[in-house]
C-alpha cells in the first residue's frame, strides 16, 4: 500500500522520544465523526505500522474509552518496541458523553493513568498530557505528579496539549516537557507569534494536530458532508458562511498540488512538516486510504518558489471561523 515511502524519524523536543515523522490520530474511530468501521480502524493501524508509522495517539475520553480498547485489540501481539502510545487525559463526561471540565489534581492523574494502562494492556505509557490546562490545579502539582509516574516506570515522557507559554515556563520548571499537542495547520498558525518560539527556547518539540483542520482542507469535503453524530457540525469553521470561504482555500491549495500531482491533503501536510524538524504532524486517518494519502506527503519536498505560494495563499488569519466554539474557545489556554 505504502512501498516506496520511507516514513522517516523525528526527535520530540531535547532528549524526548524518537519517532515517526507523521503520527497517527485514533480519535476519529470511536465516533466523534460519526460512525467508523471498527474492522477498517483496525485494519488502518495495522497498515500504519507496516509502512513504518511509530506514534500512536489516542485520548482515554475518546468514546469514553472506546479508542483505547480498540487500539489495544489492533495491537495485541505486536512488540511493544515497535510503537509508542501518546495519551491524554483529565477531560470528564457523564453518561450522554458530554463534556463536564477537566481534572488534574494528583489523585486524578493517577486515577486516569491507573484505567488506560488496563485499557490499553500495556504496562507504561511512552507520553502522557493532560489534554487542557485545568484552571483549578496549580500546573506544578500536575507536573509533579508526573514526574512520580516517570519515577515508578509508568510513564516515559511528559507531554503537554493547548497551553500558553506562562504554562511552558512553570512546567518545565518543575520536569522535562517533550512535546506540546497543539493544533497547527495552514488556517491555523497562531502558535507562530510566541508559543512555537517559546517551545524552542525550552527544547520542547511540537505533535501538531488538526493539520487538515478536521478534514475541513483534506480535499474531500463539501457544504454537505458531515451528517448525525459528526461533532464538525458544531464547528465555526463549518459553519454556512464560513465553510464557503474556506473551501475556496482548498479549491486553491488544490490547484497548487495539481501542478506537481499532489492532492490537497499532501500539500497541507507537507506544508506544516516544512515549518521544521521538530513538529511532528499527527494525522486523524480512520481509513486505510486516508493513511496512504497521507503518508505519501512526507516525499514531497516543497520548493521556495511553491512556499511562497503557499504563504500568499494562505495568510496567517485567513480563516473563517474560529477553531472551536465559544466555550470550547474559553478552556484553551494556548489562547489566552
Amino acid at each position: 500500500m505504502t512501498s516506496g515511502i520511507t516514513i522517516g524519524q523525528r526527535t520530540l523536543g531535547k532528549g524526548g522520544p524518537t519517532v515517526s515523522t507523521i503520527g497517527l490520530g485514533c480519535m476519529g474511530m470511536s465516533g466523534m465523526y460519526g460512525p467508523a468501521d471498527r474492522a477498517e480502524s483496525i485494519a488502518t493501524i495495522h497498515a500504519a505500522l507496516d509502512a513504518g508509522v511509530t506514534l500512536i495517539d489516542t485520548g482515554d475520553f475518546y468514546g469514553m474509552g472506546h479508542n483505547e480498547l480498540l487500539i489495544a485489540e489492533a495491537l495485541k501481539g505486536v512488540p511493544r518496541d515497535r510503537y509508542l502510545l501518546s495519551v491524554k487525559f483529565n477531560a470528564l463526561r457523564n453518561a450522554d458523553g458530554a463534556f463536564l471540565g477537566f481534572d488534574s489534581r494528583p489523585k486524578a492523574v493517577q486515577n486516569f493513568l491507573a484505567y488506560s494502562l488496563q485499557r490499553l494492556g500495556v504496562d507504561h505509557i511512552d507520553i502522557y498530557r493532560p489534554s487542557r490546562l485545568d484552571a483549578d490545579t496549580p500546573i506544578e502539582d500536575t507536573m509533579g505528579a508526573l514526574a512520580d509516574l516517570v519515577t515508578a516506570g509508568r510513564i516515559r515522557h511528559i507531554g503537554l496539549s493547548e497551553v500558553g507559554v506562562d504554562t511552558l515556563r512553570r512546567a518545565v520548571a518543575v520536569h522535562p516537557v517533550c512535546d506540546l499537542q497543539i493544533e497547527y495547520s495552514l488556517i491555523s498558525r497562531g502558535i507562530e507569534d510566541r508559543i512555537l518560539p517559546t517551545a524552542r527556547e525550552l527544547g520542547i518539540g511540537i505533535s501538531a494536530y488538526g493539520v487538515l483542520s478536521r478534514g475541513l482542507i483534506g480535499g474531500n469535503w463539501s457544504k454537505d458532508s458531515g451528517g448525525k453524530g459528526d461533532a464538525r457540525g458544531h464547528s465555526p469553521r463549518f459553519q454556512e458562511g464560513n465553510v464557503e470561504a474556506n473551501l475556496s482555500l482548498v479549491e486553491a491549495l488544490r490547484t497548487i498540488g495539481e501542478a506537481r500531482g499532489a492532492s490537497v491533503a499532501q500539500m497541507a501536510i507537507a506544508w506544516v512538516m516544512h515549518q521544521g524538524a521538530d513538529i511532528v504532524p499527527v494525522i486523524g486517518s480512520r481509513r486505510r486510504d486516508q493513511l496512504t494519502n497521507a503518508l505519501e506527503s512526507v516525499d514531497i519536498a516543497l520548493s521556495t518558489e511553491e512556499l511562497a505560494t503557499i504563504e500568499a495563499t494562505f495568510p496567517r488569519g485567513v480563516a473563517a471561523g474560529d477553531r472551536y466554539a465559544p466555550a470550547l474557545m474559553s478552556t484553551l489556554d494556548s489562547e489566552k
